[in-house]
């Protein structure tokens, strides 16, 4: 199982166009990401209802999840998808 933190920085949250790009990112990674907040709501980060339902703001930090097959390099893919997205 792998973790990181993100603080997210877009103005918008995380609102329709980057949780879709997040959800394909996720797909890809061929592990399960789940998406937390810090108030301990959490979302499969594969599903764009579920990561919208999250309804994370500017300025929250968040937690990422990734575990099974190829989760280091999931990780790194998701880590980068943040720095660049959001």
């Amino acid at each position: 199982m792998e973790t990181f933190q993100h603080t997210v920085s877009d103005p918008e949250g995380i609102h329709a166009r980057p949780a879709g790009l997040l959800v394909k990112c996720a797909q890809s990674c061929g592990s399960n990401v789940t998406l937390s907040t810090a108030d301990g709501r959490s979302a499969d980060a594969k599903r764009l209802f579920a990561v919208m339902g999250l309804n994370v703001k500017s300025g929250e930090t968040v937690t990422f999840t990734v575990e099974g097959v190829n989760e280091q390099a999931g990780c790194e893919k998701l880590k980068e998808f943040c720095r660049k997205n959001f």
